[in-house]
C-alpha cells in the first residue's frame, strides 16, 4: 500500500540519513542557496559567524569589508583585536535581532538612538559595540566621531549588499531607558550598571521574528534584490540573568532563533537557513565539535560546518580553503564571555 512517506528522498528518514551513516559522510543537509563569485557577500551576528565570513573570504567570495584596518597594526589578529576583520563593518558581536533592527533603523536614517557613550578608567566607549576598542578613546566627542563614520560604512553596505550572512546568537539583552538593546552588560566590558536606567530583557519568538522581517524589509526597500541566510549559533549561552539554570535558558534562546529562522526561510524566497546549530549541537555529533568547555566550538566542527556549507553547488564555485589555514588558531572575538566576569 501507498502512503506520504514512501516517495520521500533518502534524507527524510532518520535510519539511512544520520543512523546508518557516519557523521562524517552525512549529505544533503540543507539546499544551498545561488551563489556565485560575484555576489557581495556581508555577515553580521554572534561569534560563529566570524566563521563564516573568513571561509568565504579565503575561497575567493566577494566578502565586504567596509572598515578595513588602518596601516598601523602589525598583524591581522592585532587588528581584530580593534574590531577590524571580525565582520563585514566594525559593528562588533551584533547578538540580537533587535540590535540588527536598531542598526539597520540608524543607518538608513529610520532611528536615532541617543547617544550613548561608556567610561571606564578615564577612557570612552561606543556602548553599542564597547568590545571593538580595548583600550577606548580619549573623549566622548571622539567616540561619536568614530560612530559617525561607522554608521556611514553599514550604510554604504546595505545599499550595495547582494546577501547578509546573519548569525542569530542571543535573546537576552540589557535595555536601556529609550529602549536601546546593549550588546553588552553596563559594567561588562565598560560603564556603569545602575538598575534604574537599564533592564533586562529576554526576547520571544514574536519579537524577533518581527524584528528580522522589519530589519530586512527596511534593507529591501534601499536594495530590492538583497538576499538574507539566516544561521543559528550553536554556542551556547556564558551567562543568563534569567534567575534559571543556564541550560535551559540556553535551550529557550535557541529554540526561539531557530523557530524563527526556520519559518522566515519557509515563507520568504528571499530568505535561506544554514543548519551550522544542528550540525554542531544535534546529538549525533554525541559533543565532539565542542571544547572542554563544552561551550566554544573547535576546529573539527569548524570544518564540518564548511564542508556543508560549501557542498552542492558552492562546491563548484568555490574553491576549498588554502590548507595552511587552521581553524585551531583562529581567534574569536566574543563579547558574550565579558558576561562571566561581572
Amino acid at each position: 500500500m501507498s502512503h506520504p512517506y514512501r516517495h520521500q528522498p533518502p534524507r527524510a528518514f532518520w535510519k539511512g540519513a544520520v543512523a546508518d551513516v557516519h557523521l562524517a559522510d552525512m549529505t544533503d543537509l540543507w539546499d544551498p542557496i545561488e551563489l556565485s563569485r560575484s555576489d557581495r557577500i556581508a555577515t553580521a551576528g554572534s561569534c560563529f559567524a566570524q566563521h563564516i565570513g573568513r571561509n568565504l573570504a579565503l575561497r575567493g567570495a566577494n566578502y565586504m569589508d567596509m572598515e578595513p584596518a588602518p596601516p598601523v597594526f602589525e598583524d591581522s589578529e592585532q587588528a581584530r583585536r580593534f574590531g577590524y576583520g571580525v565582520f563585514s563593518c566594525r559593528y562588533g558581536n551584533v547578538y540580537t535581532s533587535r540590535q540588527l533592527l536598531q542598526l539597520v533603523g540608524e543607518a538608513l536614517d529610520k532611528r536615532a538612538p541617543s547617544t550613548l557613550v561608556w567610561e571606564k578608567d578615564g577612557r570612552y566607549f561606543d556602548a553599542l559595540r564597547p568590545g571593538i576598542d580595548p583600550v577606548g578613546l580619549e573623549s566622548a566627542e571622539d567616540v561619536v566621531a568614530s560612530r559617525e563614520g561607522h554608521v556611514a560604512a553599514v550604510r554604504e553596505m546595505l545599499l550595495s549588499l547582494d546577501v547578509l550572512v546573519f548569525t542569530m546568537g542571543l535573546t537576552e539583552s540589557w535595555v536601556t531607558e529609550d529602549g536601546t538593546f546593549l550588546p553588552s552588560a553596563p559594567g561588562a566590558i565598560a560603564g556603569t550598571y545602575d538598575p534604574d536606567r537599564v533592564s533586562f530583557h529576554n526576547l520571544g519568538y514574536r519579537e524577533v521574528r518581527s524584528d528580522i522581517e522589519s530589519a530586512f524589509a527596511q534593507i529591501k526597500a534601499v536594495n530590492p534584490g538583497a538576499r538574507m541566510l539566516l544561521t543559528v549559533s550553536p554556542v551556547p549561552l556564558v551567562a543568563t540573568a534569567t534567575g534559571e539554570h543556564v541550560l535551559p535558558a540556553t535551550t529557550y534562546s535557541k529554540s526561539v532563533l531557530r523557530a524563527v529562522a526556520g519559518d522566515l526561510a519557509k515563507q520568504h524566497d528571499d530568505i535561506g537557513y544554514f543548519p551550522s546549530y544542528e550540525i554542531i549541537s544535534g546529538h549525533p555529533s554525541r559533543g565532539m565539535f565542542f571544547n572542554p568547555d563544552l561551550r566554544t566550538v573547535n576546529g573539527f566542527g569548524v570544518d564540518l560546518v564548511m564542508k556543508h556549507f560549501f557542498s552542492g553547488a558552492l562546491a563548484a564555485e568555490f574553491a576549498s580553503a588554502p590548507e595552511e589555514e587552521d581553524e585551531g588558531d583562529f581567534e574569536i572575538i566574543c563579547d558574550e564571555e565579558a558576561n562571566e566576569s561581572v
